[in-house]
Formats: structure tokens, sequence, C-alpha cells
């Protein structure tokens, strides 16, 4: 990967992790992701976020500074927006090859550039609205976007570009070629990549902190950059304003409902609620309302709550074992409720041999995590379906795409609210 031009004085250095990786040791990243770390030059230079630890990957952004014939010991300032390793793990080989710098952060940052890396000298805490002069008309901006999705996380504005660094804030999944690093450079096709990637990654990351990140993405707008600069994914700018709005949707869909989509779950033990699941997608169809299928536990959660985040219907469909829900569905839906997929249309059907009793786990998570799920009433058969179970199901999946489309259209005529709720 080699270093390319931003705008006038700002350069992005990048590093790919590749498919092997799974993000946060728990997202799998099958197109790979990029870190991305950026220099501001004026008479003096600074770097601004880095890049993970991992073997090879600091090398790769040396290289890259050499490329820019930048000595590291020309870098004056190295900006921590995030402290998350993934982005400060180079700190450490950094140091064995240069250590005088000022390293700045906000103050609860601070505190962990010491937990993490023993660093106890030139630090420099901002707050919001401080600045730094560079010297030769770049200046920087500092503004404290706590809870994005780490409490100490600001993001930094050169104010003479307009040049926004948000770290993690509009970031996306998603490995970047050289060619490809900027909107501009992509066709329709690529965008749609990368937005749907930033889709997945927000659902992953920074779904749980929907309230945060709306506060976030308001303040910034205040700035009016002309340029998002991510720590993740692609730069924007040619039409920053896109990937603004597609996290403004995300932003929404935590106060639902979201868009007109279903997203079906479904496991099965010995192919007995399988044998019905055939009837629900025919009836969802029947309305022309779009599904995603997943099956647990063969299907990552990741991608599973991708689409659940997305969608205003949830149909699951899951045995009882053992006097309780399917083992993987009663994970998957932990890991929904722990995102805070929250205020779905929903219904449950499912198999069970001796006894039921799926339902009154599916209800206590439900109610743990106070997801706020407007259920159907459930549906459940002894043994195998037979035809009037699955002439029922059918209408149940009917009336659940109907009571979709219906949600989401009062939602565009302007009858529902979307405000996000407090944290």
């Amino acid at each position: 990967m080699k270093t390319t031009r931003v705008t006038d004085g700002i350069y992005r250095l990048s590093a790919n992790g590749g498919s092997e990786i799974l993000f946060e040791s728990m997202w799998p990243l099958p197109q790979g992701v990029a870190m991305n770390s950026y220099i501001v030059k004026g008479e003096e230079t600074a770097i601004i976020d880095g890049v993970c630890g991992w073997d090879g990957v600091p090398e790769t952004l040396f290289a890259q500074l050499e490329e820019l014939q930048i000595d590291l010991k020309d870098i004056r300032y190295v900006i921590l927006n995030h402290l998350e390793p993934d982005h400060t793990g180079w700190l450490e080989p950094f140091l064995e090859l240069h250590d005088d710098f000022q390293l700045i952060a906000s103050a609860k940052g601070l505190k962990l550039v010491r937990s993490f890396y023993g660093i106890d000298k030139n630090l420099k805490a901002v707050a919001d609205g401080d600045r730094l002069d560079l010297g030769g008309g770049k200046e920087l901006l500092f503004k404290e976007i706590p809870n994005v999705h780490w409490p100490e996380t600001i993001a930094t504005f050169e104010t003479g570009s307009r040049t926004l660094f948000p770290c993690d804030l509009y970031g996306s999944f998603g490995s970047i070629a050289r060619e490809e690093a900027y909107d501009d450079q992509l066709d329709e096709q690529r965008l749609a990549f990368f937005e749907e990637e930033a889709s997945r990654y927000y659902s992953n990351i920074l779904a749980s902190f929907s309230s945060s990140v709306g506060r976030a993405i308001d303040k910034l707008e205040a700035l009016e950059p002309r340029i998002i600069a991510p720590a993740h994914g692609i730069v924007w700018r040619e039409n920053p304003d896109r990937i603004v709005r597609l996290y403004r949707r995300h932003v929404g869909y935590a106060s639902g409902p979201a868009e007109p989509v279903i997203t079906v779950i479904w496991g099965s033990m010995y192919g007995m609620t399988e044998r019905a699941l055939e009837a629900v997608l025919e009836g969802v169809r029947s309305e022309n309302v779009p599904v995603h299928v997943f099956r647990v536990p063969q299907d990552h959660i990741s991608h599973i709550l991708a689409a659940a985040w997305k969608s205003s219907g949830i149909v699951l469909a899951a045995p009882t074992y053992e006097y309780k829900l399917f083992p993987p569905m009663a994970a998957a839906l932990d890991e929904l409720g722990r995102k805070k997929v929250v205020r779905k249309k929903a219904f449950r059907f499912g198999s069970y041999g001796w006894s039921g009793g799926a339902q009154k786990e599916l209800e206590e998570i439900i109610e743990r995590f106070r997801m706020k799920w407007d259920f159907a009433e459930p549906y459940e058969f002894a043994g195998a379906p037979e035809e009037t179970d699955k002439e029922e199901l059918r209408r149940r999946g009917r009336e659940l795409a109907v009571e979709v489309k219906r949600m989401c259209a009062e939602q565009r005529t302007g009858k529902r609210s979307l405000t996000v709720p407090a944290a």
C-alpha cells in the first residue's frame, strides 16, 4: 500500500488487515479491513491515529512515511482520537525509534495511554474547542465525541481544508487498494460495497452507542466538513454527505421502524422446524417484502446482526430444547440484545417434543435486554408440521409482511417519530 494525497498538506497512510483476522477477535472480515492514519504537514508535522500492532503492520506504516520522505523524528505531534489498540498498537515499535514528540488525546484518553503503553511523559490533554497551530496555514481543532464508541474519543478537524478526522465514526469494513482510497475514484458498484460494509461495521461496532453517535453527527456537522477521513474505510472528499446520511439512517434504526425488510433467523435440531420454514417465507414473499434468511449456529452473528439492525420485522424459527429455547437461537438473541436491536415487529414459531418451554426463555431474553419487540402470538406444533400448520404459518408470514409495510409507510409519511432514545 502506498501513500495517497488527501488534499494539500494532508496524506493518507493505510494498512490492510486480511480475511484471516477477526476484528475485535469477534467479527469476520471476508473482505478485510483498512486501518488509516493521516499526516498533516504544516511548519510542523502531526500524525493522526495509527494502526494496530499486528506483525508487519507498523512496519507498513513506517515504510509509507519513508515514501513521503518524512523522517520519524520529524513527527512533532501524535494525535490519538481513540485509544483502542487497532489504532494505537503501533506506538510501541514507534517509541523504540523515536520518543521526542508530544502525544495528544483527551484527558480520559491519556489515562489509557498510561495503562496500555506505560507512556507518562510529553502528554497533552485537549478538550472541546482546543486548537493546535502547526504553522503554514494548518490548524487542528479538537472536538469531544464521547462514546463513539469508547468514552475517551475525540475528533480532529483541520480548519483550512475543512478535513474531518472522526476516527471510528463514518468507518467501514473492507480492504482498500491504493487506486480506490477515495469516493471520487469509485464507481457506483464499489461505493455500494463500502456502504454495505459500513452498515455491517455500524451494527457490529457502534450500534450499542447510537444515541452518542447521533449527538456526534450533529456536533460535527456544524463544522461543515468538505472531506471526511475516517480511521477505517474510504475517504469521502467528493460527496461526504453520502456517508453522513447513511450513518444518520442507522442512528434512526435505534428507535425504529427501520427498512421494509424482514430478517428470518432459524435453527432446527432434526429438521422439524425447518420443514415449516418455507411456508412462512412464502407468506412474507407474497407481499413482495424483501427477506434475509440466516441459520443458527451456521451463520455468523456479525451478518445476522447487520441484517436485523436494518429490518423492521424479525421471524424467529426454533424448537424447544430441554424445556428452553434452542441454545444457538438464545445465543443469537443475546447478542442482538447487547447491541440494542430494539422495537421490531416479530413472530416466533417452532416445534416441540414432549413439551414446550422455548417461549418462556425467549420472553425472558427480550425483557432482560429491554428490546421492546412487538410479538405476534407465537405458533408451536408437536413434532413435524402438518399441512394445517403450514397454512397457518403462511398466513402469519403474510400478516407480518403487511404490518411491516404499514409501519414503514407511516414512517415515510411522518406519522411516526424517529427520535433516538436517551442512552
